[in-house]
Parts: structure tokens; C-alpha cells; sequence
């Protein structure tokens, strides 16, 4: 029996796993949560027959995650590696006759398409291009690839003079970076100028890939979209003669615009790009033809300069030009989108009532039903009629089901990746609750019990916020902020989706914008006298709370306006002074829809809820962690935060990774991250 078979591992949502009996049972710890192996990506063969998906596991010595390629035989949930060593293997994509799986590898010293056969035989490599492959979509008809490259887009697609720019650039002894316009840089990594731009190229008889054309012809802007587009954004017509893409093209004004729009272009290249959303100034993202090839799915917002609007589901119909929304009257925001097979039913999935779900929507009427049940689905696939999707949740890291959105019968659970590494721990059991918060309007949140709690006994408390803002922390696996570690340190955890969570209907979602103080502090207040008063297990005169990002502002929020409520408080990332974020961060849109406007036009907006007008009330101990790659909110706001406690008197910690971004990644990272913040809730309220 495969290793993948070995063991069980309950993802109920009201269960905890429970040790062997003759073992004795273990708190899961940061270093266990570093270890796990992580499946994702799953890609379902054009038979159906075949599941092709990566798991990375922890080379905890080099400091780094390594992702392999794994192939499944549906029939017998046998799975084998495809891939092996030191350099990750990733992104695999099958053929369309289901004769080879495609993926990206550094193998060869550069990250470059290389190509397996299923019927046997090593690896070959396909691209042989002078720059690295970020991503890549197969044609259809097997003929071409679509990649992108980071290219300077004044070579207009000549990739060989990219490459002496870039060497130039890595040889030059000054350092100093001129700039003439925003971003300056972005995410975690300052601009060099060069931009991700979309190629093609047909595969020739012997496999390899012949000359390169640029599809993006024109475009000033990321193709995909950064800091985070990959091949979702831009997509093959079924005869494999078209290429619908995503991209930005903001000039100055990239940095307060979410104007993405979806372009076609002849696969050849033999035109320009014609720009297919022009008259929607918000987000346009994630085209997806019909199998006919007849229409055109993607999700659009309708908000210009606001990320967290709705992406609603549009149609257009390439033959006559006309758009509409598929279920309107759905009132959740869509992730990635699929056609069955007879293009009759969209899949996608969303967040939902503290869940992420995986839907099926009728094309035609929008009726909307839900495929999977409690828990978190991260990705899926569909070919045929045989659908997989990765599910976490909070008690259980992702694991692959199989389901029949036909019949509706229960989903099949094909991979126990962690079942061994898991076989001991014991999860604090957890449920959702839900109480009236601000205007009495209802408000969802959960709690977890310690993993080893005894009826009777009252816990200390981790009272985590979430960020986002419009986020939701659900029923889910987290990698950096896991409810589940947090009991395994013997502490209760309380958690709150406060007005500004998304899930619950996009006026709940709006609520937050210019009110960042208000609505959710009185959601966090209700929800936690709610939870105190409910759950007998909490003590709360041994409570901590916790943050990042928004969570993180709210930490220092909650300092200066909730100064008694917490013994101490973790702060991560968090916003201290309204004023210099706007002035210091990248994606200006975001703090300019939050607060209606630039803080040059309306300094109020920011003042209202601005922290640093609050430090004369802070009193409480608190630990600041911050990166200083992190540009989104940089390292500042930290440093800020902690010499207003130093000043004050008040005991504080700053943990500061000079490698990081807005997350903490690295796996030593995050055990150091872990167990500092342990010992601090340990230092005031440990037993």
C-alpha cells in the first residue's frame, strides 16, 4: 500500500484526531507544522483516469521548501513520485492526449519547460530560453506554449537583449536606483525596470521549442499580473488559435489603480492585442473559454480601485459580443473557474459562512450548488465528469477528494499525506459560534478548545484577529497563523469575522472601509464577551491578543482603545501611524479606497483611526515582530510602534527578519517566529 494510504486522518469539523491507542497523545508544535508535506495543484489527466499534482516537503537544514511532482492512478489510489532531488519540480500540465505531463524545473540550472512521456523514459527538456519561465499554458492542439518571462519591454520581445541588460545590471559596481514613477517597488522586491510579458511558440517535432513571438505586443504592464498572477490569468481558445490574457496598464498611475483588463490576440502574434473589457474600470481576471469555444467566463469587479469588491461571474459571447453576470443574485465573490465538459456548468469556489466551498453553477439559469461540505477547498480540477479538489480545515492539513457532481454521493478521500507525522497528535476540539455584533447585525466566530483540555478547568486564551482586512479566518490549515499550534502551546483560541470578513455577503465585507476603528472593534468586543460568557473553559483574566497585518493594526489599535481587556498582545506587520503608511506603501489603492481618498485630501479619513493618536492610553506588554523586506507595510511601522512602548515604559520585544516579506516563509523562520511569540504569551499568561 502506498505511503499516501498509510493511517487516518479525521477532517471533520467537530472532531479532533485521536492517537493510536497504545501511543501516547502529543500537542502538535511549530517544528511538526514546519515538517508537514503539502499536496496542492491537482491536475486530473484528459481521461480522468490519472491525477498529477506537487508535494513539497521541509529541507529544514537548507532552510527551504522542495516540491516534487506525484502522479495517482484514480482507480487504485496508488500514487508515485515523478520527480526527485534537490531542485524543486512544479507546475505539471498534461498534453492534451494525455501522452506527457509538462512542468517547470531548474534542473538544468535555469527554470526552463521540460517534458515527461507516460509511456516511460527521462525527462526532456522543451525550452532552452536565455531568461527563466515563470509559467506556461499548453495549447490544445498540443502545438504551442504560452510562457511568461521578465523581459524590458523596450526590447519589444527580443529576450537575448533582455538577458545583456539583466547581466549588466548584475556586473555594474554603483547601486544607487533612479526612479520616475510608482512602483518604485513592490510586495518584496524593488523594480529593475523589467516587466512580465507574455510569449508563444510552437513545439517542434522534436519536442523543443521553436521561435519566440510576443503575444503582449504593447502592454506596459505584468503579464501575469504581480506580485502574485500566474497561469490562471491568461488562457488557450480550444482550437488552440487564440490567447485571451490578464493585464494592467496604468502608466503613472499603476499604483492606485486596480484597472486589470482581459486582452485577445492571435496565438501567432500576427496582431496586436485588442483590449475585451475596456468599458469595466475595475478588476477583470481569470478567463476561462467554454469547451465550445463559443464563450468566454471570467470573474470582474465593478468597483474601480477596490480589491476586495465581488468578483462576480461574467459571460461573453465571443460571436455576438454580448456580457452578462451569471447568478447575480449570489452573494459570494468567485475564485478560479472551470467549464464541465459540456459547458453547461461552471465550478468555483468561495468563501462562505467560515467555510470555503466548492460550487456548481448552472451556466444558464445560475443556480448555485454546493459540492463540498465544512472545511477549506484550496484548488480543484475537473475532466470529464470525475472532479478533485484539495481540502483543509482547521483539525487537518490538505488532502485531495474525489467527487461526482452528478449524483451528489459522498466525496471519496484519496491522499492521507501527514497521516504518519500525525498518528500521535491530538487537536483541540473547536466549533463556530455566532452572536450579535455591531448594529445587531449577526457575527460568526470560533473556538478551540487546548489540545489537552479536561472538563472543568479553565485555559488561558489566544485571541487571534485576523488581516486582510477583508479576509476570513475560517476553517482552515494556516502555515504562519494555525489556531491548532496555538492549542498545542495549551492554549484556548478565539477567533472573530468581524464586519470587514468576507463570506457572509459583500455589504458585510464593505462595512470596514473607512471604519477601521469602529464596526470591527465592536464586533472583537461582543464576540469575546460573547465567547467569556459561553464557553466556561476560557479564562479570561489570562488572555492574549494577536495580529497581523490589519490584525496587527488592530493590535495597536486595541492598545490605545481596549487598553484593559488583554495581559498582553502580539503584533505582527501591524500599521502604527496612518500618516507615513499611506506615504511609504506600495499599493496606494488600497489605503485610498479604505479611507475614501489620498491623505492629502482628507487627513481626517486616516486621523479617526490612526493609532499613534492613542499611545498616551497604551499600557499593555507587547511584542512586535516586522520584516524589513515587507513593502507593504514596511519595516518603520514597527520600529515606530516599539520606541512609543520603549518611551513609555511599557515592556515590549521587537523581533525584526531582515529576509523576509509581509509573511514569515522560511522554515527556521517561522520555529523562531513560534517560539518567541511562545514564550512571551508564556512570560504573561503561561501556567
Amino acid at each position: 500500500m502506498s505511503r499516501l494510504l498509510a493511517g487516518a486522518l479525521l477532517a471533520t469539523m467537530s472532531l479532533s484526531t485521536v492517537a493510536a491507542p497504545s501511543m501516547k497523545p502529543q500537542p502538535i508544535t511549530a517544528r511538526d507544522l514546519v515538517m508537514l508535506e503539502r499536496v496542492s495543484d491537482p491536475r486530473l489527466s484528459p481521461d480522468g483516469k490519472q491525477l498529477a499534482y506537487t508535494l513539497r516537503t521541509t529541507d529544514y537544514e537548507a532552510n527551504k521548501g522542495i516540491t516534487q511532482i506525484w502522479l495517482m492512478d484514480l482507480a487504485t489510489r496508488q500514487a508515485r513520485a515523478l520527480t526527485s532531488g534537490r531542485i524543486s519540480n512544479d507546475t505539471p500540465r498534461w498534453s492534451a492526449d494525455g501522452r506527457s505531463l509538462y512542468f517547470l524545473s531548474a534542473r538544468g540550472g535555469s527554470q526552463q519547460i521540460w517534458r515527461l512521456p507516460m509511456q516511460g523514459g527521462e525527462a526532456r527538456q522543451v525550452s532552452d530560453l536565455p531568461l527563466e519561465v515563470n509559467n506556461f499554458v499548453l495549447s490544445p492542439d498540443g502545438q504551442r506554449i504560452a510562457f511568461s518571462l521578465d523581459v524590458f519591454t523596450e526590447d519589444k520581445g527580443d529576450i537575448a537583449a533582455s538577458k545583456k541588460k539583466f547581466d549588466a545590471l548584475a556586473a555594474q559596481k554603483n547601486t544607487g536606483m533612479l526612479f520616475d514613477k510608482l512602483f518604485v517597488r513592490h510586495w518584496d522586491t524593488w523594480s529593475n525596470g523589467s516587466r512580465s510579458q507574455l510569449f508563444a511558440a510552437r513545439v517542434g517535432a522534436d519536442g523543443t521549442l521553436g521561435a519566440t513571438t510576443l503575444l503582449s505586443r504593447d502592454i506596459d504592464g505584468d503579464v501575469p499580473s504581480k506580485p502574485f498572477g500566474d497561469d490562471s490569468e491568461y488562457t488557450f481558445s480550444p482550437d488552440g488559435k487564440t490567447v485571451v490574457f490578464t493585464a494592467r496598464i496604468a502608466g503613472r498611475s499603476e499604483a492606485w489603480s486596480t484597472n486589470l483588463d482581459l486582452w485577445q490576440v492571435p496565438a501567432d502574434g500576427s496582431a496586436r492585442p485588442v483590449n475585451l473589457t475596456a468599458s469595466n474600470e475595475a478588476t477583470d481576471i481569470g478567463p476561462v473559454y467554454s469547451p465550445d469555444g463559443r464563450y468566454l467566463a471570467y470573474r470582474a469587479m465593478k468597483r474601480p480601485t477596490f480589491e476586495a469588491d465581488r468578483l462576480a461571474i461574467m459571460l461573453r459571447d465571443l460571436k455576438t459580443g454580448s456580457v452578462r453576470e451569471v447568478a447575480p443574485n449570489w452573494d459570494r465573490s468567485a475564485d478560479a473557474l472551470a467549464f464541465s465538459a459540456d459547458g453547461k456548468t461552471l465550478y468555483t469556489h468561495a468563501d462562505d459562512l467560515g467555510q470555503h466551498r466548492l460550487f456548481a453553477i448552472d451556466v444558464a439559469g445560475g443556480a448555485v450548488r454546493a459540492l463540498s461540505g465544512d472545511g477549506h477547498v484550496s484548488g480543484f480540477d475537473v475532466s470529464g465528469d470525475t472532479l478533485v479538489y484539495a481540502l483543509d480545515s482547521l483539525n487537518a492539513p490538505a488532502d485531495f477528494y474525489r467527487a461526482d457532481p452528478a449524483n451528489g454521493a459522498k466525496p471519496l478521500q484519496l491522499t492521507q499525506v501527514n497521516a504518519e507525522r500525525l498518528k500521535n497528535v491530538q487537536f483541540g476540539a473547536y466549533e463556530q459560534f455566532k452572536f450579535a455584533g455591531w448594529n445587531q447585525e449577526t457575527v460568526h466566530g470560533y473556538v478551540m478548545k487546548p489540545w489537552n483540555y479536561k472538563a472543568g478547568r479553565k485555559y488561558p486564551v489566544a485571541f487571534i484577529v485576523h488581516g486582510g482586512p477583508q479576509g476570513s479566518m475560517a476553517n482552515d490549515w494556516h502555515y504562519r497563523w494555525n489556531p491548532a499550534v496555538f492549542a498545542g502551546m495549551g492554549y484556548a483560541v478565539v477567533f472573530i469575522d468581524f464586519h470587514g470578513s468576507t463570506g457572509y455577503g459583500q455589504a458585510f465585507t464593505d462595512a470596514i472601509s473607512r471604519d477601521w476603528g469602529g464596526k470591527p472593534l465592536e464586533d472583537l468586543q461582543k464576540g469575546w464577551a460573547y465567547a467569556l460568557k459561553t464557553y466556561d473553559f476560557l479564562d479570561g483574566t489570562k488572555a492574549a491578543a494577536l495580529g497581523a497585518s490589519y490584525g496587527g493594526y488592530m493590535m495597536n489599535w486595541i492598545a490605545g482603545n481596549w487598553p484593559d481587556a488583554f495581559k498582553c498582545i502580539v503584533n505582527h506587520d501591524g500599521v502604527f501611524d496612518a500618516r507615513t503608511m499611506y506615504y511609504s506603501t506600495e499599493e496606494l489603492w488600497f489605503d485610498e479606497w479604505e479611507h475614501g481618498a489620498p491623505y492629502f485630501v482628507n487627513p481626517q479619513a486616516y486621523e479617526q483611526s490612526n493609532p499613534v493618536n492613542f499611545v498616551q492610553n497604551w499600557k499593555t506588554p507587547m511584542l512586535i515582530v516586522h520584516s524589513e523586506k515587507d513593502y507593504r507595510i514596511p519595516v518603520e511601522q514597527g520600529i515606530a510602534a516599539f520606541t512609543a512602548l520603549q518611551r513609555r515604559g511599557i515592556p515590549s520585544q521587537l523581533l525584526v527578519f531582515p529576509d523576509e516579506n509581509h509573511w514569515v516563509l522560511k522554515p527556521q523562520n517561522s520555529v523562531q517566529w513560534h517560539d518567541t511569540v511562545q514564550a512571551w504569551l508564556q512570560r504573561w499568561i503561561g501556567d
